[in-house]
């Protein structure tokens, strides 16, 4: 039998980069249990399975997730993923994982603690290894991006996106006001620089770039004004939103990585 066999993870937030490493530790044998919001704010929501807070059901390369109350006590290999409303991770006692990976992705610490698994893994900034987790994961695109941190942080948050095909902060789009999300196009649509994405409280949001549209936040959102909101990719490759990225696959991997070097 596999070392990792049904051995329980805790997964806080179910987003794309969350989701990237739900599929790895899923296909590698682990059995995952993801906490979510009510209402998640994930843009790259054709490969977020926090998208089964909304439609009671998500599948991201054949891994599945279902909307749960709680935890079923059977679990057979191949089950899917319970995902549970529980933003402050106040279930984690009940269900003792062997391991809890932090992947909010608030850059900041929102709750989690050392105590509250036998190896405890963040992702980003906002956490400090060996004070807040076991291992930090480096998620800033570049040199580094996947590395285990076992002492100190990851790289602070630059809040500018990383590089792609040569774009940075022109690629992701924040809601300039607060208000109501209305959408004039859809996730793998191809645009122009100043198309019309969507509008927040009325005001058009238009793309800064050309490419494909690979994120774009619910229609009927309720934005604060800031929130990334859509996210266009000039490499202009459709299957590219339908499947994990090389960066939640490279985080996934160094989560990975980690566990394995520090579950006992």
């Amino acid at each position: 039998m596999s070392i990792v066999a049904g051995r329980l993870v805790v997964v806080r937030g179910a987003g794309d980069l969350g989701t990237g490493c739900i599929v790895r530790l899923v296909r590698s044998g682990f059995r995952v249990v993801a906490l979510e919001t009510a209402r998640p704010s994930a843009i790259r929501r054709t490969v977020s399975l926090s998208e089964a807070m909304y439609d009671g059901e998500a599948s991201v390369e054949g891994v599945r997730a279902i909307r749960c109350g709680s935890v079923p006590e059977a679990w057979s290999p191949g089950d899917p993923v319970p995902v549970l409303e529980d933003p402050e991770g106040r279930s984690v006692v009940r269900l003792s994982p062997v391991v809890l990976v932090d992947a909010i992705l608030a850059k900041r610490n929102l709750g989690t603690s050392l105590d509250m698994a036998p190896v405890v893994v963040a992702l980003g900034p906002g956490f400090e290894a060996g004070r807040d987790a076991h291992a930090v994961v480096e998620t800033n695109r570049g040199h580094d991006l996947g590395r285990v941190i076992l002492e100190g942080c990851a790289q602070v948050d630059t809040g500018v996106p990383g590089l792609i095909a040569g774009q940075g902060r022109d690629r992701v789009i924040r809601a300039p006001v607060a208000g109501t999300v209305e959408l004039h196009c859809g996730i793998g649509d191809t645009v122009e620089a100043g198309y019309r994405l969507l509008s927040v409280g009325g005001v058009a949001v238009p793309a800064a770039i050309g490419g494909v549209v690979r994120g774009l936040i619910r229609q009927g959102f309720d934005a604060p004004a800031g929130l990334k909101v859509a996210d266009v990719d000039p490499r202009c490759i459709r299957e590219h939103c339908l499947t994990v990225s090389d960066k939640a696959r490279a985080v996934g991997g160094g989560v990975m990585e980690a566990i394995l070097a520090l579950a006992p």
